[in-house]
């Protein structure tokens, strides 16, 4: 496994661009609920120590994974927001469900993100046990929900021209 003894929430925080004039959604799955709320709790933490003020975060519930892209997408209507970070997880367990919702979700931020221009971050953890996403939710593997606001703030920084780095990657001179 690529994670094994790995903590996937280690990041350079000076690399990572201010959120002080960023406005972001947060849109959380009911379900598995004792792992995604400790999703949220990373998430909104992460987003507040980048400097996004507590007014400028807008949370949502949907019932389960699957509705995480409608549910963004009722966010983002309602709100003039920079990224919408969707929280889920779906556990493999006993049959092969897992493989249509994440695949459904995943498909559906993608357009969303593509048709709206606004980066709708994949925050879904896809693991084969439950003990696997505890792992992931603050456990030895860090917390899937800093990964997602680290990358919200990061594709939003972008969007906004705000990236430290002037760097080229080899388009145009």
């Amino acid at each position: 496994m690529a994670t094994a003894n790995k903590n996937l929430s280690h990041y350079d925080e000076n690399n990572i661009p201010s959120a002080e004039e960023m406005t972001f959604g947060i849109v959380v799955s009911e379900w598995n609920h004792e792992i995604t709320h400790k999703l949220y709790e990373g998430c909104l933490e992460t987003l507040l120590k980048h400097g996004t003020k507590e007014e400028d975060v807008h949370t949502a519930q949907v019932p389960g994974s699957f509705e995480l892209p409608v549910g963004g997408k009722i966010l983002a209507s309602r709100h003039r927001l920079d990224a919408v970070i969707c929280i889920g997880c779906v556990i493999k367990g006993e049959t092969s469900h897992n493989e249509y919702i994440n695949q459904s979700v995943a498909m559906g931020l993608t357009n969303l993100s593509i048709a709206s221009g606004i980066p709708f971050v994949f925050g879904v953890l896809t693991p084969n046990t439950e003990e696997q996403a505890l792992d992931r939710a603050g456990g030895k593997h860090g917390n899937k929900g800093v990964e997602a606001a680290v990358t919200a703030i990061r594709m939003a920084a972008m969007k906004k021209g705000l990236t430290k780095s002037k760097q080229r990657i080899g388009f145009g001179k």
